[in-house]
């Protein structure tokens, strides 16, 4: 496969962008425009509901950093560096708590724990994590959904056992492939004797729901090695399967091999036809397997237990997020710290972050209000395969979705990507709108996130 046939597609192909969050960090700039500077968390939160808050603590390392990821994570963590994110995650953690103040009662309704890696930490390391969610912010980690990511490697016996005491109720493992030539394409260097292994050990955790992330586009993937990463998958009976299209995008270690531009200029429709082929051959599987559609990329056993939030809930207003990589959300703000996706640009932000001792202010991030609360709710909701009733969008915002976005909405008309025998009663994705969710979702971007996106320099 050229370069060309490994790039991102551009504005007309259906790889545009995987749209998890909406505005992107690359839309996000310093909040320094405050009359006395960088916002106070407690301002921001000060008339919040927060009987319902969601949690996410960031773990930035792992042991290898796959070919294709550009997630905000470091390999490695030399010199006792995971005791001092921690030691800046407690004091985070405390911050934050005292922001949200006592005047209302404070709950957390979810949990999750991300990377990174999380379960690069050792066991012990991760017990005190979870310290940190239950003893610092309150959470009851025991009584609500706890999502955690782990790898193959770092899936073991004790640190599941800590993860299944302290309550997790969902664990997902990225697999990418269980083939081992593809995952050495992949630049992900793991044997499926290992990941099988990982496998058996969390099922002997007896955590209710198991994840496996497989990624479709690999080089040298066919229908036939496409089939059987998914029936190997599937021999585990895992309550959910996320199924991901590869992508390669700038700074990352693909991108660096010069396999792919990263960019929407440098379009192959080759590629572009051979993913939304494996696409459709996982998705007929699985649905023919007794799993249902929950997304483009979710797919839920039919017979599973629901383990909290469905895909894209980290758009939800209400999120808390620890760690020098996670978002929080507010009704009308959205912030984080600074955006990196190169190595030393993330070892730098990291070390900066385990010397915070102030953690009482947003540092960059990006007003959501007005035109962009419409517009983030239309596309989360149009992202699920259930669709949206536009009779909540009018009790929510006092508007009609077809006369707030005509354009968009008879763009998606136009190109099939609506089921029209659910209208009026519901606005929702058609099977080939679910296809081409990675084209649609850019579509809504708006015109003030588009031109700060392409302002961003990547870093």
């Amino acid at each position: 496969m050229t370069a060309t046939a490994r790039a991102t597609a551009n504005s007309t192909g259906p790889y545009r962008s995987y749209v998890y969050a909406y505005p992107h960090k690359t839309a996000y700039r310093p909040l320094d425009g405050h009359p006395a500077g960088r916002p106070l968390l407690s301002e921001l939160w000060a008339a919040e509901r927060k009987d319902a808050l969601s949690l996410y603590l960031h773990i930035p390392f792992c042991e290898v950093r796959c070919g294709f990821c550009n997630l905000f994570t470091r390999i490695g963590a030399p010199d006792e560096l995971t005791t001092r994110y921690l030691d800046a995650l407690d004091r985070q953690a405390t911050a934050v708590r005292d922001a949200l103040g006592d005047g209302e009662p404070v709950r957390f309704a979810a949990a999750a724990f991300g990377g990174g890696t999380p379960t690069f930490l050792t066991a012990g390391e991760l017990e005190r994590l979870c310290d940190i969610a239950e003893k610092r912010m309150g959470a009851d980690l025991r009584s609500v959904p706890l999502s955690v990511e782990t790898s193959p490697s770092t899936a073991t016996a004790d640190r599941l056992s800590v993860l299944a005491d302290r309550g997790t109720t969902r664990i997902s493992i990225g697999v990418q492939s269980f083939v081992d030539a593809e995952a050495r394409a992949a630049v992900r260097p793991q044997h499926r004797s290992e990941v099988e292994a990982a496998l058996g050990r969390i099922r002997d955790a007896r955590i209710p729901v198991l994840n496996i992330d497989l990624i479709y586009g690999i080089e040298g993937q066919t229908e036939a090695s496409w089939r059987t990463s998914l029936d190997a998958a599937l021999a585990w009976r895992p309550e959910e399967l996320y199924l991901y299209p590869l992508y390669v995008r700038p700074l990352t270690g693909l991108g660096r091999l010069g396999t792919g531009s990263g960019g929407p200029e440098d379009p192959d429709p080759a590629w572009d036809e051979q993913r939304l082929r494996l696409y459709r051959a996982g998705r007929d599987h699985l649905l023919a397997q007794g799993y249902e559609q929950v997304s483009m990329r979710m797919f839920r056993r039919a017979d599973a237990p629901r383990s909290g939030p469905d895909d894209y809930a980290c758009q939800t207003d209400g999120m808390i997020g620890l760690g020098c990589g996670a978002r929080s959300y507010t009704s009308s703000l959205h912030y984080s710290f600074d955006y990196a996706v190169e190595m030393r640009e993330i070892r730098g932000i990291i070390d900066g972050f385990t010397t915070t001792g102030d953690f009482s202010r947003a540092e960059v991030g990006r007003y959501v209000d007005g035109d962009e609360a419409r517009r983030r709710h239309l596309l989360q909701s149009l992202l699920q395969a259930e669709g949206m009733r536009p009779a909540e969008y009018r009790e929510r915002f006092g508007t009609d979705p077809y006369d707030d976005f005509p354009a968009e909405l008879a763009l998606f008309t136009a190109r099939g990507w609506l089921d029209e025998e659910a209208r009026p009663v519901l606005l929702r994705l058609s099977p080939e709108g679910l296809a081409h969710s990675d084209a649609l979702g850019p579509e809504l971007f708006s015109p003030g996130v588009r031109a700060a996106m392409a302002a961003y320099e990547a870093k």
